[in-house]
């Protein structure tokens, strides 16, 4: 790993390699460094030990801030699973018709499975999640699931209409369950057998300074979760960045070598920014993420589309989804839209007020709903009314008679009369995210648009 300054073409070549790398790996250690974050139960709210399930147990508020832009829609139930020892069986009730999905994620992000009423519908289902190389049988009525790596997420959400509500998901929330094969179907061992401790991938070797620990991270990740084999041809190429050796490069690496790496790094970080900024499509103010998540095309496990319009290798778009939407569905499960600004094209802000007028309401199989964050840090903010989102669902909704529908959105109430249909702003600047849950044909196509919102008065 030598590089010589007064070899300029090569200089430059090496950083040109080290920035695609780093777009390459950039997803691999922004999940995983999240899913060592979700381990330790004691280091914040969305915590367990591995293989364990974490619950949340009332709506998210202005309180929680662990995850950016959370939803006020579902009470969450998460998961990190290591299939390293033994698949892992995870049992899901019979919901009776309520919607839920638990999102199966890899170590790359990519969304291989879907349990829930889309994918599988709402009974009663027993499903075994095998590592890539598993070899074996399972007992009957359990159904096979082959993640992409050892190392995997299961971000669950079930959804909740409003706080009366919470009781009868926690109900559920306890048996969503997973248990080692081995002890199946009996109840999991205790959770003692595995400690918040008990992380399943080596660490990066202590000592690398703080500018090169992401590659240290990249290295050991990637041989501990490697890319499918039809991508090792990457790996090849990215060999003389030191990421394929077996001890660490980055200790004590030349000036040059250390430059280039930060150079390389740098430049593939604004190229991510400037995709995220410029690269989803707007309409009506709004920014449309609906194939944001697209850039799987080699899992395909239950409740997954395989479909060629939801497919593409593109490794820029799975960078920028890790970047701006760490665990977002495909667009098929649920659609995203946020946008910053009203019809004008100006900031939305708390010191104006604003309209949001649906002549046809959203389509969807599930439900709907406007959340409202602050910005630039996209977290739910405290009002007089402790609402934080509104929808479908929201209590005492106001439509007109030919069922279209006004929100009122601003800082200050409405006025009693309209209070029933208002989403209060804060006072600075804000972003509204809209969700749709098992989103119809016509959201996805295109053919269905969200109205602008306008400023009044």
């Amino acid at each position: 790993m030598r590089v010589v300054l007064a070899e300029e073409r090569r200089y430059e070549e090496f950083v040109d390699l080290a920035g695609e790398a780093y777009l390459y790996g950039y997803p691999l250690t922004e999940c995983v460094r999240t899913l060592a974050k979700m381990t330790r139960g004691a280091e914040g709210a969305m915590g367990a030990p591995v293989n364990t399930f974490w619950h949340a147990d009332q709506l998210l508020g202005p309180a929680f801030r662990q995850v950016v832009s959370p939803n006020n829609d579902t009470l969450y139930s998460t998961a990190v699973v290591d299939l390293g020892p033994e698949p892992m069986v995870l049992h899901v009730p019979d919901t009776h018709g309520r919607y839920y999905v638990m999102q199966c994620v890899d170590a790359w992000t990519n969304n291989f499975a879907y349990v829930g009423r889309r994918g599988t519908g709402t009974e009663e289902g027993v499903y075994a999640f095998v590592g890539p190389d598993w070899e074996g049988s399972l007992p009957e009525g359990v159904a096979m699931v082959r993640a992409p790596t050892d190392l995997l997420a299961i971000i669950g959400r079930t959804a909740v209409s409003g706080a009366e509500d919470v009781p009868a998901v926690r109900a559920l929330q306890q048996q969503y369950t997973l248990t080692p094969l081995r002890a199946w179907p009996g109840p999991a061992p205790d959770a003692g057998e595995r400690r918040p401790g008990d992380w399943p991938l080596p660490a990066p070797r202590p000592g690398v300074r703080a500018d090169l620990l992401v590659w240290e991270e990249m290295r050991v990740w990637m041989q501990a979760c490697p890319p499918p084999a039809a991508e090792r041809e990457y790996l090849d190429r990215f060999a003389p960045l030191g990421l394929t050796d077996p001890e660490s490069p980055y200790l004590d690496p030349e000036p040059e070598i250390a430059a280039a790496l930060t150079m390389g790094r740098m430049a593939a970080e604004k190229a991510i920014r400037a995709y995220i900024r410029t690269s989803l499509k707007k309409m009506n103010g709004w920014l449309y993420t609906t194939h944001l998540w697209d850039y799987n095309t080699r899992f395909f496990e239950v409740g997954t589309v395989q479909e060629k319009s939801w497919m593409a290798e593109d490794f820029m778009r799975r960078a920028a989804a890790a970047r701006a939407g760490l665990f977002g569905n495909h667009g098929y499960e649920a659609a995203y839209p946020w946008t910053y600004e009203d019809v004008a094209g100006e900031l939305l802000t708390g010191k104006r007020r604003y309209l949001l007028h649906f002549d046809r309401l959203p389509p969807v199989g599930a439900f709907w709903s406007v959340t409202m964050y602050s910005s630039p840090d996209y977290m739910l903010v405290e009002n007089p009314i402790g609402r934080y989102s509104i929808g479908d669902r929201t209590p005492g909704v106001q439509y007109h008679d030919d069922g279209s529908l006004d929100i009122h959105i601003q800082h200050d109430s409405p006025g009693p009369e309209k209070e029933s249909n208002w989403l209060p702003a804060p006072e600075g600047e804000f972003r509204p995210i809209m969700r749709m849950y098992q989103p119809d044909r016509a959201v996805l196509d295109g053919s269905y648009l969200l109205p602008p919102i306008r400023r009044v008065g």
